[in-house]
């Protein structure tokens, strides 16, 4: 099997229409892609914000013929669509950082930078106006969440 980080859908599509029908696995690099990728014979999703809302990519995953699914995808392409507007690793911990309410969290390792506090203040705007939230963080213990 593969995943496909290319962020072309048209070159997973042609990988699917290729391969999938042979048993190769195909494995899209962007929930953005989720729906379509399983409604091509793909098998799912390898992606960063897996990290941040995995509970809504899975259940899409779960769901994917369900009437809601477009829906679903929807959902989930606002919350990817946030994320990228900021540096992805420094957002998906700032992120978590406000959920689990607890700065540190927020820390990334050079060369990688922190986003400024009036980004900061954006992203968590728009996250919980999407609706995004990450239930259950603040209750885990450091033990769970290494």
């Amino acid at each position: 099997g593969m995943k496909d980080s290319s962020g072309d859908w048209s070159n997973t599509k042609a990988v699917l229409d290729q391969f999938s029908q042979a048993g190769f696995d195909v494995f899209v690099g962007s929930e953005t892609f989720l729906l379509a990728n399983m409604r091509n014979g793909g098998k799912g999703a390898i992606s960063a914000t897996a990290n941040v809302n995995p509970a809504k990519i899975a259940s899409l995953y779960r769901e994917w013929t369900s009437s809601d699914a477009d829906a679903m995808q929807g959902r989930l392409d606002k919350v990817r669509e946030i994320f990228a507007k900021y540096p992805m690793i420094a957002a998906m911990k700032r992120a978590v950082a406000h959920w689990r309410e607890d700065e540190d969290w927020s820390r990334v390792r050079p060369p990688l930078v922190e986003i400024a506090p009036r980004e900061s203040k954006m992203l968590i705007e728009e996250l919980k106006a999407a609706g995004f939230d990450m239930p259950g963080l603040r209750s885990m213990t450091v033990s769970q969440c290494q």
